[in-house]
């Protein structure tokens, strides 16, 4: 059986540019909502998983879901540090591993108002466990045992009194900025200082985490067995990795939700924008549609000539609405993550979200096709020339 030449699809659609323009606007403004909600979930779920590793161990109390909710005694971060064999050492035969304090404090973002900001109290061995994951990029660390910040670089242009030489104020304590640093994943959106000074002005004595550089390997599962019966610690152990994926999950579904919600409430109105764009278009062209089937073109052939009109129209309109998102790549926003502070992170428009962007407009296309398509190949021959 005779398929109808793509090359009078193409054509059509090129004599009839005003109705083609109108359908892939409508399509490409839906698409482009899709891929703007998928840009900003693979930017957040990226910021954290891309900075997991599976070296470094996170410990945290039993029952913790996250660093924020999650309290250690100075006793239990000794016990965690220096007992556990699968903690690497130094040089010097030291381990490498340091209790970490977290918090999240009000702050005054540069646009008014406030936010949560993270404030991390570390000591000088969470650099070692860091390593080249994070370095001061303006100014210098901080003493230990003083009242110095550095500052992570994605807060430089949201919060106030974050620059090099500024001083901040926590609780009643005055505490000095003396460096930048850039990291991956959410550390760029925190600020750091020496766990004994951020302790007592924050009045937290106890730390919320114990990170570890671990042999590789390591069965974490086994750490936690291990001390599921000690009545000194009992901790919740996890790769660094597997920790960062648990805090993405509930937010990039958000994200996904929202997108899917958002996309299918405007992908009805793109359908019928096209279902009628193509009504309309088959109406004009019913003495086109009788010749075809004049000269032996079956039903078939004109349904699935039509049904392919359609879902080109669907793929123009996905790669428009790809096109309108593209610009806001590697723009930055911020959001409140599972600890409820704010952390910044960029549009990520990335191959599989143009993909399935794509994907989905062809989608709308098909179902937008369906009827003006069947409709075209139900008309006789006699009918169709017969329409004016």
């Amino acid at each position: 059986m005779a398929l109808v030449p793509l090359r009078y699809n193409l054509r059509s659609l090129f004599v009839r540019s005003s109705a083609t323009a109108l359908t892939v606007c409508a399509i490409g403004a839906t698409v482009a909502v899709l891929a703007g909600m998928l840009s900003l979930q693979q930017g957040f779920a990226t910021l954290f998983q891309e900075r997991g590793r599976a070296d470094v161990a996170v410990f945290l109390r039993k029952g913790a879901t996250s660093e924020g909710e999650s309290g250690l005694t100075r006793e239990q971060c000794d016990i965690l540090t220096k007992e556990v064999p699968e903690v690497e050492r130094s040089g010097n035969g030291a381990p490498l591993a340091s209790a970490e304090l977290f918090l999240a404090v009000r702050l005054r973002k540069f646009d008014g108002g406030e936010t949560n900001v993270a404030i991390r109290g570390v000591e000088p061995l969470s650099f070692a466990v860091q390593g080249d994951d994070l370095r001061v990029v303006e100014g210098r660390r901080f003493e230990p045992a003083s009242d110095e910040l550095i500052v992570g670089e994605g807060l430089l242009d949201r919060i106030a009194n974050c620059r090099v030489g500024d001083v901040l104020r926590i609780n009643t304590v005055t505490f000095r900025i003396v460096g930048t640093f850039a990291g991956k994943g959410g550390y760029r959106s925190e600020i750091w200082g020496d766990l004994d000074r951020l302790g007592k002005a924050l009045e937290r004595p106890v730390a919320s985490r114990v990170i570890a550089k671990v042999r590789e390997g390591t069965d974490f599962a086994a750490i936690t067995e291990r001390y599921a019966s000690d009545l000194r610690v009992q901790p919740k152990a996890q790769s660094e990795r597997e920790y960062l994926k648990s805090q993405t999950g509930d937010l990039s579904k958000r994200f996904t939700l929202l997108g899917g919600f958002l996309a299918v409430i405007m992908g009805i109105g793109a359908i019928f924008t096209g279902t009628n764009s193509l009504l309309g278009t088959i109406s004009a062209r019913s003495h086109e549609i009788g010749i075809l089937k004049a000269v032996g073109y079956r039903p078939f052939a004109i349904f699935a000539s039509f049904l392919f009109e359609a879902v080109l129209l669907g793929v123009l309109g996905g790669l428009a609405g790809c096109l309108l998102v593209l610009p806001f790549q590697g723009a930055e926003t911020g959001t409140m993550n599972q600890t409820f502070s704010e952390v910044t992170f960029a549009f990520r428009t990335t191959p599989a979200v143009m993909l399935d962007a794509v994907a989905f407009a062809a989608a709308l296309g098909l179902f937008g096709g369906m009827m003006p398509a069947w409709r075209a190949a139900r008309m006789t021959p006699t009918k169709a020339l017969r329409r004016t």
